[in-house]
């Protein structure tokens, strides 16, 4: 075997131990529609200049909402983990906020503990000023100006603190620039020490035109700044991201971000310190609530090297025989924009992409014994009754056959539905009405998977005590191998049904995931109710901890 086999079998290797291990990483990116955080954060008046803390619970911006003390001040909303609402947004001090100044371009350091922005009696004239405080449960200290040796005679603004808190970004409309408004760095050796002589970021950067609001990525490769230079989707401001090999190298030359992101008006971002997420700040942007809003836009990580519309073992390939190369299209690690080279932070993001995230499958490919075997997620089930395993009988290999009257498979517990999205699939042949398929007991659990009790058509009792059955028209009970399954999509909050893959029922109203810490029956009702067990065969379970799209679930018919 030469080594270039051997090293491709190696990387297959890790990448299946990745997928197993379900590393949690960013990809590389194109971005989602922009979502507005809504009339509850966004007051209809102007809401702009977000920095989000490192844990993502907190959440800085400037405002001109009523409450205020003078224009613009800063403030700051909450949530208790990151798939919560923010709570009601509560303005900052006046150890901050002056009331005879406006405080615009909050920056939250990494650690929590120091917090820039830029200060000034209108909207021009501003200084750099920083406040801090002990631990993050303290009150933030008086605010202090960072001095003369960063604030000069002209407009001084739009601070960002690098993770490491030793790079601070800013724009400047200072003499002796490339434009009437210029993009900055002052760095320093510790967060002891003082801030150096502030050095313009040059003319591959900085054009004849503004260049304004910088936000670096965590590793201090990518800048976002917002510029009025030729190349617009607008007549204003447009979003632009430049990148460098490493903290030593030069900048690239810069590219526009596009018209997903860019709008006619101005616009300008801050990125979230996971890289997952990059909030905008939008003049006029149709569809918000004021002048200045608020919105949000995904960071979509781009896998499918070959443009075939499916992330399979083609792509990772792809990366194995480009490994150690400085090759863009597979530069897709770490957070969130690539390193320079592919290696093992690139084939990590493919893991996290490669599939949906499998929770259990049992094959029921078993020739004897009392347990059948999860492959994926160890859950191995219990069979109860006399189920009887049919070695070539199945759609896939083999299956099990229950006999309607006593028998079915317990499992331990996998997946909460009150804790996010899931699908279940399974292939049955016959049964009859009024029977459960795969049920889930404890707590709220129900049937997720069965048959009506007068035509034997396929339902969901998923989350039937608030929010009712879900029914297809859809008879499985016809003696015909069937591919069933159901979708709960918590982000869309609906319920859907598949057969033979295609979609038979939709949920056309909210439906929430409710809580239970219980195991699943397969092939009979969670109090295993008489007349509710399976009478047929069933074969080739899979649970996953996403909603699957059309075409995933089209692949699992193959």
């Amino acid at each position: 075997m030469n080594s270039k086999a051997s090293e491709r079998i190696y990387l297959i290797v890790v990448l299946a131990f990745l997928i197993s291990t379900g590393s949690n990483v960013n990809a590389d990116f194109t971005f989602g529609e922009p979502i507005n955080l809504g009339p509850d954060f966004n007051r209809g008046m102007q809401d702009m200049g977000v920095s989000l803390s490192t844990d993502g619970l907190s959440l800085f911006f400037a405002s001109r909402r009523s409450g205020g003390l003078e224009g613009y001040d800063i403030w700051i909303a909450v949530r208790a983990t990151i798939n919560d609402d923010w709570s009601e947004p509560v303005k900052l001090g006046p150890t901050v906020n002056k009331t005879d100044q406006s405080e615009w371009d909050p920056s939250i350091s990494s650690d929590g503990l120091e917090l820039y922005f830029s200060r000034g009696p209108g909207k021009t004239n501003h200084d750099l000023f920083v406040t801090m405080r002990e631990t993050t449960n303290d009150e933030w200290c008086t605010a202090v100006s960072l001095g003369e040796m960063i604030n000069s005679s002209a407009e001084d603004g739009d601070p960002c603190i690098s993770t490491d808190g030793l790079s601070l970004y800013f724009s400047s409309s200072r003499t002796g620039g490339e434009g009437n408004r210029d993009l900055y760095v002052t760095t320093r050796l510790t967060k002891n020490d003082a801030w150096s002589t502030p050095v313009n970021l040059g003319p591959i950067i900085n054009s004849s035109s503004n260049d304004i609001a910088p936000s670096i990525t965590p590793d201090g490769l990518t800048l976002l700044f917002s510029s009025k230079r030729p190349g617009k989707y607008s007549n204003y401001y447009d979003l632009w991201m430049t990148r460098r090999r490493t903290a030593s190298d030069p900048w690239g030359e810069p590219i526009n971000l596009g018209p997903i992101i860019n709008t006619d008006d101005l616009d300008f971002a801050d990125i979230s310190p996971d890289g997952q997420t990059l909030y905008l700040s939008c003049w006029n942007r149709p569809g918000g609530y004021g002048l200045y809003d608020i919105w949000q836009t995904s960071i979509i990580p781009i896998v499918d090297f070959n443009g075939d519309g499916f992330v399979d073992s083609a792509d990772m390939c792809i990366i194995v025989d480009h490994w150690g190369e400085d090759y863009s299209l597979c530069d897709i690690g770490p957070t969130p924009f690539g390193d320079g080279i592919v290696d093992v932070q690139d084939l990590i993001v493919l893991a996290e992409h490669l599939l949906p995230v499998f929770l259990a499958h049992w094959e029921l490919d078993e020739t004897e014994g009392g347990i059948a075997r999860d492959s994926v997620g160890g859950h191995d089930g219990t069979l109860n009754g006399e189920p009887l395993w049919q070695p070539t009988g199945g759609r896939v290999g083999g299956a099990l056959q229950l006999d309607g009257i006593d028998d079915y498979l317990s499992t331990p517990f996998i997946v909460d539905p009150a804790k996010g999205s899931l699908s279940v699939f399974a292939w049955i042949k016959d049964g009859a009405l009024g029977q459960a398929i795969i049920s889930q007991i404890g707590g709220f659990g129900g049937t997720w998977l069965g048959t009506n009790l007068s035509e034997g058509k396929l339902i969901t009792r998923l989350s039937d005590m608030y929010f009712g059955t879900l029914d297809s028209e859809s008879v499985i009970t016809d003696g015909q191998w069937h591919h069933i399954g159901l979708v709960y999509d918590s982000d869309a909050f609906h319920r859907r049904l598949y057969v033979d893959g295609i979609e038979v029922a939709e949920d056309t109203t909210v439906v929430a995931g409710i809580p239970s810490d219980g195991g699943l029956y397969i092939g009979a009702s969670k109090d295993l109710d008489a007349g509710s067990f399976f009478s047929g065969l069933i074969d080739d379970i899979r649970i996953y901890n996403v909603a699957l799209t059309a075409d995933e679930i089209d692949t699992l018919m193959q």
